[in-house]
């Protein structure tokens, strides 16, 4: 059968439907459990509003920054309005509003979501581990559906209205401009709370980590909603909406543009449909393993896309097998690199018990082996990113020109296919993550608070995996983002009747000048990142001395006394905001430069360099902050000395270390690279005109 492309769209909005009915009904679930403890619910309460507080500023703040954007986008891309046409820079104009509204709504339903299963999910947690972990699942879930469903229904919609892929670039650009700021603002936040928290806290005063005599802690829950899942939720919408640009952008190059966009569409659509399925069939036994239970629903979705993606290339006249393989290879990698990621940084396995037993030498030794593991833990990664690359590219290069950049593409978008299962796991995370801390401050109980522990522990070995598959994503992405930046080069350069440009020569000192450049740009970029939450901490743990000093049985817990928790949420919030935005323009202005001076091949080593130094220090800093963080749950288990012990202390400063690691910088840093590479895409006529050596 032909696929005619009205077809195919009506599957993927019908996918969208399913989507969104399923997370309402999910939404729904979660509301009617059972919430009656009044303490409880006063702390679930703070936390809400002051996740709402931080969205609301923070969204204003991004709000300016877009309208900037959108302005210059009108005025300059894709050519400048008094040289091209004026339609298209309305059109790109459009398209990238329409990426900053959509991610904005799909993060704001992830915070109402995730305020909403917390209270609930903790005291399901008094009835066993099965409830609590469907509630804390349930509720991320509606995450994953609602990031996968707008994310197709905003790329099906452009394309659809304005029948010009590279306006999807302008798309992509708003989502992972807002995606940027949105995990910056969010990472510096959470970090900011749960530093302060930890060291006031675990270190000095030998407090447990909710204890609700410390002025952090609220501002350490709403963090982690903030943070990760507004912020993983942007990210991950930011990087599969970049995946399906760039392979539409590639697929209008090619022979035959209807079928292959047809085939974007199809498995972005049938990825959606297996998320679903997989979301569906999530479940744990009465005395379960929640870890393993997520990695099997994940295992699930991953088969049953492959089937139904193998049906529809049968099905379909024209979907190439070829293709089919080089997507599924993708997906393939994405699990693999989610399950070494799981070997660097769950605490049942022996890299984590050896960082724990290193503790008991000193936090120094806390700090090395967690920065070697850390730094082994990205070779398998990046191995996997490259042969799937190299393996997409050799599999479809017999196919034709151009069909082996395709391939990549596609890799990418079968690696996102099962991102929605992937984004309900991460949102799980924060939502256990929330109850463990409201089953301690509501004196629930030992058994309780254990069993949200248990909840809590696989919740951030799933985080840590969730950033590696996110990071591995975003690497293949940004590789296709680079051919489809390539594309978009020599459809200029056609057009001024220039010599195409057939690759980059990594001798050209113009091409080696950007590589060195873009290499340079994710370390200071994390550092912007990381100095931020330190100065912002240090201004945290300064109130919470003043607090504990100041304020009469607050130390002793004296009952009626209470701590001024929105004093910490007000410093998280300001500092976060006046730190979220340097990072980024850094990132974008030094792209620019870079094109102003050495033109398109200079920005094209740019992207390269900023490629593998981004991926590299992602994965590390991503590794080891999970790696950091599961040693120190594995100490207060009662293992190497349990808590209130030297090692526990060691492990608790690596851990602070760690935070920025995994939180802020790293899963930041995947968003730097495709941002820049869509900054890059949607410049070339820019570029190519005005530069002081191309």
């Amino acid at each position: 059968m032909q696929p005619a492309l009205t077809l195919i769209y009506a599957i993927s909005y019908f996918a969208v439907v399913i989507a969104f009915a399923f997370a309402a009904w999910l939404f729904l679930w979660v509301k009617r459990q059972r919430c009656t403890n009044e303490r409880i619910n006063e702390i679930s309460e703070l936390i809400k509003a002051g996740a709402n507080t931080f969205i609301r500023k923070e969204y204003k703040v991004l709000a300016v920054f877009a309208g900037v954007a959108a302005v210059l986008i009108f005025v300059f891309f894709p050519t400048p309005v008094w040289r091209g046409d004026i339609i298209r820079n309305v059109s790109m104009t459009a398209a990238y509003i329409a990426g900053t509204v959509l991610s904005a709504i799909a993060g704001k339903i992830g915070i109402v979501v995730a305020t909403s299963a917390n209270s609930r999910a903790a005291e399901a947690a008094g009835s066993g581990i099965k409830p609590a972990f469907l509630v804390g699942f349930r509720g991320g879930a509606v995450m994953g559906l609602a990031v996968v469903g707008f994310s197709l229904l905003g790329v099906a919609s452009v394309l659809l209205l304005f029948e010009d892929p590279s306006i999807l670039l302008g798309f992509s650009f708003g989502a992972s401009s807002l995606a940027l700021f949105a995990k910056a603002g969010g990472g510096i936040f959470t970090k900011t709370a749960d530093i302060s928290a930890d060291l006031t806290g675990k270190v000095e005063l030998g407090i447990p980590e909710d204890d609700p005599r410390n002025p952090a802690v609220i501002a350490d829950n709403v963090g982690d909603n903030v943070g990760d899942v507004a912020g993983m939720g942007a990210d991950l919408f930011d990087s599969n909406v970049a995946a399906m640009a760039a392979a539409l952008v590639v697929a209008q190059s090619l022979t035959s543009p209807e079928v292959n966009t047809a085939m974007v569409f199809c498995y972005a659509a049938l990825g959606l449909l297996s998320s679903i399925i997989g979301i569906a069939c999530a479940r744990i036994g009465k005395k379960g393993n929640p870890t393993r239970a997520l990695n099997f629903s994940t295992y699930i979705t991953t088969a049953i896309f492959i089937v139904l993606t193998a049906g529809a290339t049968a099905f379909f006249e024209g979907f190439e097998w070829r293709i089919f393989f080089a997507s599924t290879i993708g997906l393939l990698v994405g699990v693999i690199i989610g399950i070494t990621t799981n070997y660097f940084t769950d605490d049942t396995k022996p890299i984590v018990r050896r960082v724990a037993q290193a503790s008991r030498s000193g936090s120094a030794f806390t700090i090395l082996s967690g920065v070697s593991y850390g730094f082994i833990s990205a070779l398998p990664a990046m191995v996997g990113i490259a042969l799937s690359a190299l393996c997409a590219y050799k599999i479809c290069e017999p196919l034709g020109d151009g069909y082996a950049m395709f391939g990549i593409s596609m890799a990418a978008v079968g690696m996102l296919s099962i991102v929605g299962m992937i984004i309900s796991n991460d949102a799980y995370g924060p939502i256990v993550d929330n109850a463990r801390g409201l089953a301690e401050m509501g004196n629930l109980g030992e058994e309780t608070v254990r069993v949200a522990d248990e909840l809590d522990s696989a919740g951030n070995t799933v985080k840590a995996v969730t950033k590696g598959f996110a990071i591995g994503a975003a690497g293949l992405t940004v590789i296709s983002l680079l051919g489809a930046y390539m594309s978009e080069v020599n459809a200029v350069l056609a057009e001024a009747g220039r010599e195409l440009i057939s690759g980059l020569v990594i001798t050209d000192p113009i091409v080696f000048f950007g590589i060195l450049v873009g290499a340079a740009i994710p370390a200071v970029f994390s550092a912007m990142l990381m100095l931020g939450v330190d100065r912002n901490a240090q201004r945290m743990v300064a109130e919470i001395h003043r607090q504990f000093s100041t304020i009469a049985g607050l130390r002793e817990g004296q009952k009626g006394v209470m701590p001024e928790y929105d004093r910490c949420i007000d410093i998280a919030t300001a500092g976060a905001l006046r730190e979220l935005i340097p990072a980024g323009l850094m990132a974008i202005g030094a792209t620019v430069a870079v094109g102003f001076i050495g033109g398109v091949k200079a920005v094209g080593g740019f992207l390269l360099g900023n490629i593998v130094s981004g991926l590299l220090l992602a994965l590390f800093m991503s590794n080891a902050g999970g790696l950091w963080d599961n040693s120190k749950k594995y100490i207060e288990a009662g293992n190497e000395g349990g808590k209130g012990s030297d090692t526990h202390k060691a492990a608790v400063v690596g851990d602070t270390v760690g935070d920025p690691f995994k939180d802020t910088a790293g899963p930041s840093i995947n968003t730097q690279i495709t941002v820049v590479s869509l900054v890059a895409s949607i410049m070339p006529a820019l570029f190519s005109a005005f530069s002081l050596f191309g």
